[in-house]
């Protein structure tokens, strides 16, 4: 018997098996103390096959906490946080919102807690420390991978 592989994640266990066209996840939490093959096959959860997050291409820039660049609560963002690292600004996702930038930062997870003007429709906006490191970003059209 093939070994299996079970993932936790934040949406509950996933139980990963292998077969002839690929890898097939069951959407079923399982309870402990059951093996995996055994809750399975007795009760037939529907299965799919496995696909990666879904990722968008975009314009990804940065901005700081100065007046120029936000309201008049420049350390505030959109949904009442506190600005800190990891939190980017998006129109077109809501907040809470987790994504990840693969091409520039890796594994890192950045949250979605702030808003851009309005005409920025297909951008991110990533919040740096001070202004010189946002311009010193730059501009980036890349993809990014949304992890709900």
């Amino acid at each position: 018997m093939a070994k299996t592989l079970v993932l936790i994640l934040t949406t509950g266990m996933l139980a990963i098996y292998p077969s002839e066209t690929g890898v097939i996840m069951a959407d079923k939490t399982l309870s402990t103390g059951n093996s995996i093959e055994s809750t399975f096959l007795q009760s037939s959860p529907r299965a799919y096959i496995a696909k990666k997050s879904p990722s968008v291409t975009v314009w990804i820039t940065a901005y700081s906490s100065t007046p120029e660049e936000t309201d008049d609560t420049p350390f505030i963002t959109a949904s009442g946080s506190t600005v800190r690292d990891g939190i980017i600004a998006a129109n077109f996702l809501p907040f809470g919102t987790k994504v990840q930038i693969p091409s520039l930062f890796g594994d890192k997870i950045f949250i979605v807690e702030d808003r851009m003007h309005s005409r920025k429709t297909n951008n991110v906006d990533i919040w740096m420390p001070t202004k010189f490191d946002a311009i010193q970003f730059g501009a980036h059209r890349t993809e990014i991978a949304v992890l709900r």
